[in-house]
């Protein structure tokens, strides 16, 4: 893939013109009237057949009132898909109640800013609060992140609307489309991982080297997951098909198990009573092959969270990303969450992943991408026509890591 690098950002505003020139109508180029942008109006039979491309579909408000002191408007360069795209658009009730139609899904984007709010709490003030380098929001600024859901204007669209609490600044040399494939999935993986490894090695002072085992390695969150514990120093294992050992081998893992082939818990229970070797790093194990923490991104088999303790540490953590909008996936979680172990429940400490927006954390993966030790997995990218083709490909659930939709060559 060819490099991008981020636009030249002008000079911070000072504080007596701030309100003057961060204004949404100082931009780098004229905004259309109209853009191009998937819709649907139903989901019926699935969103990928209920998707059509309007060549003039109205842009998201973006006067200066709309955007206020925390939103950008963006112009998207590419985007990436993700499971809760396509679920929250198929699901009945919650999709005729909170998303005006008709509608364009995605979260996940790439872009260039063009216009930003006005104030003292405005994109650029509001920017430098949470950015080391004081980088403004500014018109021309590249940039990558996530939207805030249910909205009628995702990011499978010439244009959105961001939070910049959402919105990094994307690192020069860093692919847009690459960097697109972070926002949900690149966080998600975050904050399932560097929280709890950072408490553990804190509190172990360093003697033993984090083992952290990761359910589902080759898909989108898996893909990040792996190589963002071996940047902390993990050992880690994970599972995926025999097809996609070696994908998540390259990523770093030092033991892959292939759910296809093995009984994922009792292959845990096998490593979790010897030492583990070497690590690809030349690390050795921890002085047992016990987990400090699981992180279930597929939540199957059942039994690998009511029997976690067979294989983990006593004070391991199992963090779970993801679930259907089924009821009996609500029940499980709930179940998990509330029932105390000892009345027969859970036996470890169970956390529920839900993604949330942090600059800070964006900008921390925006840096190790630009430094080379994590890189972007791309299934692959679909042109902007062949958007419902790319939503079939990921309800196949076969894609190694990330689908991302070019949406404007540049």
């Amino acid at each position: 893939m060819a490099s991008a690098t981020s636009a030249e950002s002008a000079p911070p505003p000072s504080a007596t013109t701030a309100t003057a020139t961060a204004t949404p109508s100082s931009t780098s180029t004229p905004i259309p009237s109209t853009m191009r942008a998937w819709q649907y109006t139903h989901t019926h039979g699935g969103i990928e057949k209920n998707l059509t491309l309007n060549p003039s579909a109205s842009l998201p408000p973006h006067d200066a009132k709309s955007l206020g002191h925390n939103k950008v408007l963006v112009q998207v360069l590419a985007a990436a898909l993700n499971p809760v795209d396509y679920k929250l658009a198929e699901a009945p009730v919650l999709s005729r109640l909170a998303i005006k139609k008709p509608a364009s899904p995605g979260l996940d984007f790439a872009g260039r800013v063009v216009a930003v709010g006005t104030g003292e709490g405005s994109a650029h003030h509001h920017h430098q609060k949470h950015q080391d380098q004081h980088t403004a929001l500014t018109p021309s600024t590249l940039v990558f992140g996530r939207i805030n859901p249910p909205t009628p204007y995702g990011t499978l669209a010439e244009y959105t609307i961001a939070h910049t609490d959402a919105v990094a600044v994307l690192p020069e040399g860093v692919d847009p489309r690459d960097a697109a494939g972070v926002g949900t999935a690149g966080l998600t993986a975050y904050q399932s991982i560097v929280p709890y490894v950072r408490k553990e090695t804190k509190d172990q002072q360093q003697q033993r080297t984090p083992r952290v085992f990761i359910n589902g390695g080759s898909g989108g969150t898996g893909t990040w997951g792996i190589q963002i514990a071996k940047t902390l120093g993990c050992y880690v294992v994970t599972s995926c098909s025999g097809r996609n050992v070696e994908l998540c081998k390259s990523l770093g893992a030092d033991e892959v198990v292939d759910y296809t082939t093995e009984n994922v818990v009792e292959a845990l229970k096998k490593k979790a009573t010897v030492k583990p070797a070497a690590t690809t790093t030349g690390e050795s194990g921890s002085e047992d092959g016990r987990f400090d923490l699981v992180v279930d991104n597929v939540g199957s088999p059942a039994a690998l969270y009511w029997r976690s303790h067979e294989f983990t540490t006593p004070k391991a953590k199992f963090v779970h990303v993801g679930a259907d909008m089924s009821l009996h996936s609500g029940l499980e979680i709930t179940k998990r969450l509330l029932w105390p172990g000892f009345l027969g429940g859970g036996k470890r400490a169970y956390h529920f992943i839900a993604t949330r927006n942090d600059v800070a954390q964006l900008d921390e993966i925006g840096k190790w991408l630009k430094e080379g030790k994590i890189r972007a997995v791309n299934d692959e990218v679909f042109p902007m026509e062949d958007v419902p083709k790319a939503f079939e490909r990921l309800k196949t659930k076969h894609a190694k890591g990330k689908i991302v939709v070019s949406v404007r060559n540049e």
